[in-house]
């Protein structure tokens, strides 16, 4: 038994230009032509997104539990620990505070509590 089709209308006509046709930029000059302009997005300023102890190798290579300054600016103010994501650590280095903060919180150089 034939199968029976019915024809497809041209939908190209009625929705318009397809989505991967390339646009029409219309008269552009010789610099702004080889430019695609889906690449000239404004470029935010973005920070060093590494570690603080893995960015500056020469001072700060080490995580010392006897640097109150370094350990009290990675603890809030009631004298918990920051997050990585808030601090910005490396999981290895995370793990290194922790420990510093611990000793120097036993030796009370850092409060229990804030």
């Amino acid at each position: 038994m034939p199968r029976i089709t019915r024809e497809k209308p041209d939908r190209d006509r009625e929705r318009g230009p397809r989505r991967d046709a390339e646009p029409d930029y219309g008269q552009l000059g010789d610099a702004e032509a080889d430019a695609d302009p889906a690449k000239k997005k404004y470029r935010k300023f973005r920070k060093d997104n590494r570690c603080r102890f893995c960015r500056e190798k020469g001072k700060l290579s080490r995580v010392d539990y006897k640097d109150i300054h370094i350990l009290q600016k990675l603890c809030t103010a009631q004298g918990k620990l920051f997050s990585r994501k808030r601090s910005g650590n490396c999981a290895r280095h995370q793990r290194a505070v922790k420990t510093a903060v611990k000793r120097a919180r036993y030796l009370a150089l850092l409060p229990f509590v804030g």
